[in-house]
């Protein structure tokens, strides 16, 4: 059941969320035992409450996971990364002096250097494991020219 606060931010249950993100509940409840989810809000009678941000988060997490391959150790890092990228912006202030700004836009460099060096060596791993698979096909290409001319080729190259 749908629950929503004063401020009508939708909050959602630990079966809602699942659903919501195609994950299960016991996923969701590895996560937040991983540290890769915060607690989540709970009602009375202890069940858990998802925020809209915290689907945000989920799905971040998903994209990291399955899209890119990230271990959770590495998305714990890039995720714990963007939770200080983020604590930077609440604590930012206008008025503050040219220093302290500076210091705080050193530490969100810092923190998106680290998550595009995470990154990068999933790239390098990628294209290494995919220069791998195009030298395997040249080898399979290169016999067939030169061994099997007579035979009829039977599938495409894509």
């Amino acid at each position: 059941m749908t629950h929503t606060t004063a401020a009508n931010d939708v909050y959602l249950q630990i079966g809602e969320a699942a659903e919501r993100t195609g994950l299960t509940q016991r996923t969701l409840r590895y996560y937040e035992e991983k540290g890769l989810l915060k607690r989540p809000t709970r009602m009375e009678g202890g069940f858990r409450l998802y925020s809209p941000e915290d689907i945000q988060r989920i799905e971040a997490i998903k994209q990291l996971k399955e899209l890119l391959g990230f271990s959770l150790a590495d998305i714990k890092e890039m995720m714990d990364a963007e939770d200080i990228r983020l604590q930077i912006r609440a604590q930012w202030r206008k008025d503050a002096d040219a220093a302290e700004k500076a210091a705080k836009i050193r530490k969100a460099r810092e923190v998106t250097l680290h998550q595009t060096a995470l990154l990068d060596q999933k790239m390098e791993q990628m294209a290494a494991m995919r220069n791998e698979l195009a030298q395997r096909l040249e080898n399979y290409d290169r016999w067939l020219r030169e061994h099997a001319a007579d035979a009829p080729a039977s599938s495409t190259k894509s």
